[in-house]
């Protein structure tokens, strides 16, 4: 608190159909609730970072790589909401 940070360029995708539009209502409300982002300190800086909700922040790459194909997604989100 009363530190400065720095911020950032964040972006993830939810798939275009009823379960994706459900999960992104909840990360809506999650987002307004502040829990989407936490400030960490990284090499003696503070910076914006994703908190513990995942995120897919890429279309390929599968789940190692926080990217689609990942069948177990949209209901590990869901949980964690």
């Amino acid at each position: 608190p009363g530190q400065p940070y720095k911020g950032g360029n964040f972006c993830a995708f939810l798939p275009d159909n009823k379960e994706g539009l459900k999960t992104a209502k909840l990360l809506k409300k999650a987002f307004e609730r502040g829990l989407t982002f936490q400030i960490k300190s990284c090499n003696g800086e503070e910076r914006v970072t994703w908190g513990f909700i995942p995120h897919k922040t890429s279309w390929d790459g599968g789940k190692a790589r926080n990217g689609y194909p990942d069948a177990q997604y949209l209901h590990e989100v869901s949980t964690v909401l």
